[in-house]
């Protein structure tokens, strides 16, 4: 099969520039520069004229809920919404039931990535308080790294004693993904908030009781174990100005000019879409929907999120996507689950922070693609290269669209971005070049691939 994308702004490594790409047995086979004959045999061609080529989005944090909880969602339904987003490979979380905490258990997802993702998969393996065993023995070619509930989790993963953070710090050697709220925070403060309002505290109270505070201490303590130990961390979802004290500063063409992990400091740290595109603010007009955890917070701590995706301090954007069914997202602070559907629309979404002059398009492309290939150690993803996986979205400009239910893909059928509109579009998702979806033609049969990390 050979492919042409004609035309189009090619968007890559901090250029824009005017090109064609070919796709041949679902590899990049050429890039050929504007004004350059393209004519030639090919069994499909893209007119890509007026468009914009990305590489395929990475996901480095989702929850497609399988096994356990696919009442909720599921590896088809949750790939199939990521094809529609432009998102080509995502990395999926442990909490599921059975938790994703041996070898057994991961390779048993392995084999529901391998029979039912549309898009490329790969699972982190989460830590617990008695399972050092199986982390220090898990392939390092087939995960992205290990993942840590440190100081809360909605899962039962918690790990909380100080000996074992001490070994998971000291011995394993792949990245740390820690999500840091603390525990003790964030009861007293919601024994607090239940005296004061009931049992079940309006959802306007989420923030002030997943406070700052809750996360500020926990990520601390994550950052002083990684700098005591050299270990390699990446905090999961910032929510806060303060966290991002923190953080060390990048130089872009330091990262630009880097081939693999060795650009980016040991440690670093993930901001996702909702905390880019939602403030307190917001609790007022869509309520719980936006109940995540750790919470939605300030109009002052999303902006200083989003400054942070500029200067490098925000290595990558993912989505923290966690589908619960509509009638789990009632009630307030205790009542309604923590979690919300945004991978379909979560590259839309940033590119409407170019809109808004927040970041350039060249940016969104290095948080969403090539820094999470880069961070992790993908093996020829997340570029747009010779010889590279042939997995990339085509997206349009100028013409506005609204989020309604009938488009939604996660098998939930709601999101939190619904009647929000916006002026990007996903035209062609191509998966190891395999044009799985083109312009709402979705092709059910297409399968994706296991990821490979530190293969060079």
């Amino acid at each position: 099969m050979k492919t042409l994308i004609k035309g189009a702004q090619v968007v890559n490594e901090g250029r824009i520039e005017k090109a064609s790409v070919v796709i041949e047995d679902g590899i990049i086979a050429d890039i050929i520069a504007d004004g350059i004959d393209v004519e030639g045999v090919y069994d499909e061609t893209v007119d890509a004229t007026d468009c914009w080529l990305l590489p395929g989005v990475i996901d480095d944090h989702v929850h497609f809920r399988e096994p356990g909880l696919t009442e909720k969602a599921d590896i088809e339904s949750e790939s199939r919404a990521a094809a529609y987003g432009g998102v080509t490979s995502y990395f999926d979380m442990p909490n599921t039931k059975p938790q994703t905490t041996t070898l057994q258990t991961l390779d048993e997802k392995f084999l529901l990535g391998r029979e039912k993702s549309h898009v490329n998969y790969s699972f982190f393996i989460g830590a617990t308080n008695d399972n050092i065993d199986d982390l220090l023995r898990v392939d390092e070619h087939r995960v992205p790294g290990v993942k840590l509930f440190m100081g809360s989790s909605t899962g039962n993963m918690l790990v909380d004693h100080e000996e074992t953070l001490q070994r998971i710090f000291s011995k394993v050697k792949l990245p740390i993904m820690a999500h840091c709220e603390d525990t003790q925070v964030i009861n007293e403060n919601m024994a607090k908030a239940k005296q004061l309002w009931g049992d079940d505290p309006d959802i306007k109270q989420h923030p002030q009781i997943r406070s700052e505070e809750a996360c500020y201490r926990s990520t601390s303590l994550a950052v002083s174990l990684a700098k005591k130990n050299n270990a390699r961390l990446h905090v999961a979802h910032l929510t806060t100005a303060k966290e991002l004290e923190l953080f060390e500063a990048v130089d872009e063409n330091r990262v630009l000019s880097a081939k693999d992990a060795c650009c980016f400091p040991r440690i670093t740290a993930e901001a996702v879409v909702a905390h880019l595109v939602f403030s307190d603010e917001d609790y007022n007009t869509v309520g719980a929907r936006i109940k995540c955890n750790p919470a939605v917070k300030s109009t002052k701590d999303r902006d200083a999120l989003r400054r942070a995706l500029t200067d490098g301090r925000v290595a990558v954007v993912g989505t923290d996507h966690a589908p619960h069914k509509l009638s789990e997202k009632q009630g307030g602070c205790c009542k309604a689950m923590s979690g919300m559907p945004i991978l379909q629309f979560s590259l839309v979404s940033m590119l409407g922070l170019v809109d808004e002059g927040v970041l350039s398009i060249e940016r969104v492309v290095e948080l969403m693609c090539h820094n999470p290939a880069r961070l992790f150690e993908i093996s020829k993803r997340g570029f747009i290269r010779k010889g590279y996986k042939a997995d990339l979205v085509v997206v349009s400009h100028g013409t506005p669209w609204t989020v309604t239910e009938d488009i939604i893909q996660s098998k939930c059928k709601w999101s939190p971005l619904e009647g929000r509109s916006f002026n990007w579009k996903v035209e062609h998702t191509f998966c190891n070049g395999s044009h799985i979806y083109n312009k709402g033609c979705f092709d059910s049969a297409s399968r994706g691939e296991e990821i490979e990390f530190r293969r060079g």
